[in-house]
């Protein structure tokens, strides 16, 4: 039941196609474009980014990563002030005098002056010129990036952070609800809780990539902007960008060698079993133990865009669920997740990752979902293992919450936590943090108790996005792994008796 289903057959391309969507920030259309998909059209030449500098996020998205990963507010006021025909006239610090590493600067990004630290430094070969690889303050480390000496400022004495949190902190007032809601989205660990091993651990591992090898990676049609540093072998690192086939996931340093390879590769899906179809959806279960290499290329890519992965090349105890969008050439990576074989701590998800050109289109909830179909099928309650990237945190809370506001608005009369996590299989503890943070419940003579009207189920549901992207049970054809080991034992006792 488990092997791979065919392919539609070739078919030519329409003329006349639709306005494609825009492409992700840091994605840019490099080859024919498959029809619908972004950056739609018949050829897309690789092109600059519209701000001129690989690795920053236009003006436009600049709100989303405030959300998703920093602290968005008091960013810019960081910045400290330069003079205003200064900046017109593009005039940054001297490269006479280079920059010193570990201090604060202000640095033109987007048109703007924005305080940043500097990581790294370096002289250019061709022009002579400094180079500094900075840090944007408040900012996620995925917009860490290079810049010439010309966009460097004066030193920033001052900085300042999170300012509403600072002033309710320093003035010994509580925080508001949203303040404490923003805070808990950006800090997802707490530093008091980090033992002096793991502390030390964490810092060594910022220390080693805290600056990126790899500035971009071709992938199938796109060339995407890198997020972070990846462990590529010597040879393959610290290039200015990386090209991969997206079917076997084999990396090489040339384009010519990228394309004496798709010349002779003919796998056209990912390694492993199907086990999903709908539409133009396809899941494929690989493991970790049969396709090792395919499964270690496929975590050095996602390192690139993942800040905490430190799974790299022990990929026998994991399972790897890849997503992929199905056309007439192919089964094309769009994400994937992997969970651990057998995990005492009931973990159904280890590691989850959507392509930069993938995001925003409920990708990530659909994964999220699938894996807790998963540990339905296996009758048992899942769990992400932590810690949860700020991103990974953030698709978690927004699938928790509308599928216990569904349960909620679907059923009648008295329902229990318990009750909750069998029909879910959502871990007690995961369900308790989640109506907590609604305010659906209240803990009352040692016990949690669910406290909710109709009125503010229909509040929570009217504000949720509808997600047209759905799970199908029926397309999923999928055996749990310990039944698969119980019927080859079987197989196995029946052979020796015969």
């Amino acid at each position: 039941p488990n092997k791979t289903r065919g392919f539609p057959g070739a078919g030519g391309r329409t003329k006349n196609k639709p306005p494609a969507p825009p492409l992700s920030p840091t994605a840019r259309a490099v080859g024919p474009v498959r029809e619908g998909s972004p950056g739609g059209g018949d050829w897309v030449a690789a092109r600059p980014r519209e701000d001129g500098a690989r690795g920053i996020m236009p003006a436009s998205e600049q709100g989303t990563a405030a959300a998703t990963g920093a602290a968005g507010e008091g960013a810019g006021a960081a910045a400290a002030a330069r003079p205003a025909e200064q900046a017109a006239e593009g005039g940054g610090k001297s490269s006479d005098v280079p920059c010193e590493v570990d201090k604060l600067y202000s640095c033109l990004w987007n048109g703007q002056w924005q305080t940043a630290r500097v990581v790294e430094r370096r002289i250019d070969q061709g022009s002579g010129e400094w180079h500094y690889y900075v840090h944007y303050e408040d900012y996620d480390r995925r917009l860490d990036e290079w810049v010439t000496a010309d966009r460097m400022g004066e030193v920033v004495v001052r900085q300042k952070k999170d300012s509403s949190l600072q002033s309710a902190q320093e003035s010994g007032q509580k925080m508001t609800r949203t303040q404490k809601r923003r805070h808990d989205e950006i800090h997802t660990v707490d530093p008091t809780t980090i033992d002096p091993t793991t502390a030390a651990l964490e810092h060594e591992r910022e220390e080693a990539t805290k600056v990126k090898n790899i500035q971009a990676v071709e992938f199938g049609i796109y060339e995407m902007d890198t997020w972070y540093f990846s462990p590529f072998p010597v040879e393959y690192s610290n290039t200015s960008k990386l090209y991969m086939c997206e079917f076997c996931l084999k990396y090489f340093r040339k384009p010519k060698t990228l394309e004496r390879h798709k010349a002779k590769c003919d796998r056209r899906h990912p390694a492993g079993d199907e086990i999903y179809r709908h539409d133009n959806v396809s899941v494929f279960e690989v493991d970790g133990k049969k396709e090792k290499v395919y499964c270690q290329s496929l975590c050095l890519l996602s390192k690139l865009f993942l800040d905490h992965k430190t799974l790299y090349y022990d990929v026998d105890p994991f399972l790897f669920y890849v997503m992929t969008e199905v056309d007439e050439r192919g089964c094309h990576v769009v994400g994937y997740f992997s969970k651990e074989k057998e995990s005492p701590d009931d973990h159904n998800l280890a590691c989850i990752m959507v392509l930069p050109p993938y995001q925003r289109k409920r990708y990530g909830r659909f994964l999220i979902s699938f894996s807790y179909e998963l540990s339905k099928k296996e009758q048992r309650v899942g769990t992400p293992e932590r810690p949860l990237s700020d991103l990974g945190l953030l698709s978690y809370r927004s699938y928790w919450k509308s599928v216990l506001l569904d349960v909620l608005s679907k059923h009648k009369g008295n329902l229990s936590i318990k009750d909750i996590s069998l029909m879910t299989s959502i871990k007690p503890d995961d369900i308790i943090t989640t109506l907590q943070s609604m305010g659906l419940i209240k803990y009352w003579k040692g016990q949690h108790l669910i406290s909710v009207s109709p009125k503010v189920i229909e509040d929570h549901l009217a504000r949720q996005k509808k997600c047209l992207l759905t799970f199908d049970e029926s397309k999923l054809i999928w055996t749990p792994p310990l039944e698969r080991n119980v019927d080859s034992n079987k197989g196995g006792a029946a052979r020796k008796s015969r």
